[in-house]
């Protein structure tokens, strides 16, 4: 049994490593149409030749290590299953303390440690090609310290997450999705409210805009869109990153607007004030509520669609899996494996709705900064910042793309000079 899934799933890991090969490096070819040369969108007119082939290079690379890190994923869960690994820590744990809270804490460790180690080549080699197309500029020290502070966010994380579980299950053997998903509900909007003033500040310095000035343009940008802004905080990510990125975070008292300091020395005050009016429009149209809102909505349906799954593998396949019942801390993996599936399945679905949000964002800061060359500017610099494709394959924008690609929010921008300048000759 265990032989036979092992070459199963290596066959199977092989041909889907070959076919995203031959999809990313040979099917799709990098071709600006005939009617796109020249055009803002033809990335000769803003970068140069070297450029644009590591722009190539660094894209394929990336998407293809993205996509062979999801079946490396569920291949590891399964293994811990399979091979009894899992149910291994189990024993293990009720062999050192018969107090529950200890045999979760035992679990979690050995889980979290095992985690740490099977995924750390592949966050290396992430790494060091991040850091080969000097896109990333931190040093591996400062790398390896950000590892270890995630290594015990998620290790903590996990611990909360496993106690709940298994309360749950006990407390509420038929409904314990239903409460689980109530649970969250609270916890997701408090993380939401700390997350910019004790998790952020973990992995950077934040700090408000040195800027004066500009931060004074910045807050008279935010009094037109009728924002209550007092401040813009910048981050220090040039001694992580060459690559430009604004966001807004956090909800209530604690939202912020954030600058990358990255943005700040590499673009100019128009562009700058463009990035602001994208995040401005997030804050004006609600999307981080709406988000969280969505969010929650989508979890109780994975909630419920995790149970009944959970229920028919054990069922089925509980002595493969050596899964004994469902309130074996063994289970656990499982768990993971198929929350995994899920929310890659539908990862296409939720990057659809956040495109659609991202161009509205795109669409609110041309309105209101009335500048769309910088616009145009702005996006042409964000592609070659971060060795972006202006048009990226189909199966990578569906899954990998949050934003609208480069060629749509520049065609988006062209459009709205055009129609502009229709009005203005009417």
């Amino acid at each position: 049994m265990k032989r036979k899934f092992l070459i199963v799933s290596f066959i199977v890991l092989g041909l889907y490593g070959a076919f995203f090969f031959w999809y990313l490096f040979i099917s799709h070819q990098d071709v600006i149409q005939p009617e796109d040369i020249g055009s803002s969108i033809d990335p000769s007119t803003f970068m140069t030749d070297r450029e644009q082939e590591l722009s190539q290079q660094y894209s394929k690379v990336r998407d293809f290590l993205f996509f062979l890190g999801i079946p490396y994923e569920w291949l590891f869960y399964s293994i811990l299953l399979i091979f009894g690994i899992s149910q291994g820590w189990e024993k293990w744990a009720e062999k050192i303390s018969k107090t529950r809270v200890v045999q979760i804490i035992l679990f979690c460790l050995s889980l979290s440690v095992t985690t740490y180690v099977v995924f750390y080549p592949l966050r290396f080699i992430r790494y060091t090609l991040s850091k080969s197309y000097n896109i990333s500029t931190q040093s591996f020290s400062s790398w390896m310290r950000d590892g270890i502070i995630d290594f015990w966010i998620e290790s903590l994380t996990t611990f909360i997450i496993v106690m709940a579980f298994f309360w749950l299950l006990k407390k509420f053997p038929n409904k314990w999705w239903f409460f689980g998903w109530l649970i969250t509900v609270p916890v997701v909007i408090f993380y939401m409210f700390i997350q910019p003033v004790l998790i952020d500040p973990l992995y950077n310095d934040f700090y408000p805009l040195k800027n004066k000035e500009l931060e004074s343009k910045i807050l008279e940008l935010a009094s037109m869109a009728n924002i209550p802004a007092e401040h813009v905080f910048e981050v220090n990510m040039s001694e992580k990153t060459n690559a430009l990125n604004a966001y807004v975070t956090g909800i209530g008292s604690n939202s912020r607007i954030v600058l990358w300091d990255t943005t700040l020395n590499r673009l100019n005050e128009e562009e700058i004030l463009f990035i602001m009016a994208h995040e401005m429009a997030h804050y004006v149209e609600k999307h981080i509520y709406i988000g969280i809102a969505g969010y929650l909505i989508f979890s109780l349906f994975v909630f419920y669609l995790l149970a009944k799954i959970l229920k028919w593998v054990i069922t089925r396949y509980g002595k493969a899996l050596n899964i004994h019942s469902l309130t074996s801390l063994s289970v656990y993996p499982l768990v993971l494996l198929i929350f995994s599936v899920l929310l890659f399945m539908s990862s296409p679905f939720e990057n659809a709705i956040s495109r659609y949000q991202e161009m509205r964002a795109d669409r609110y800061a041309i309105e209101l900064t009335k500048d769309a060359e910088a616009g145009v500017s702005t996006f042409q610099k964000l592609t070659k910042s971060g060795l972006s494709q202006v048009d990226p394959p189909l199966l990578v924008k569906w899954f990998r793309y949050g934003h609208p690609t480069m060629k749509e929010r520049i065609l988006m921008v062209e459009e709205y000079k055009e129609m502009n300048s229709h009005y203005n000759e009417d």
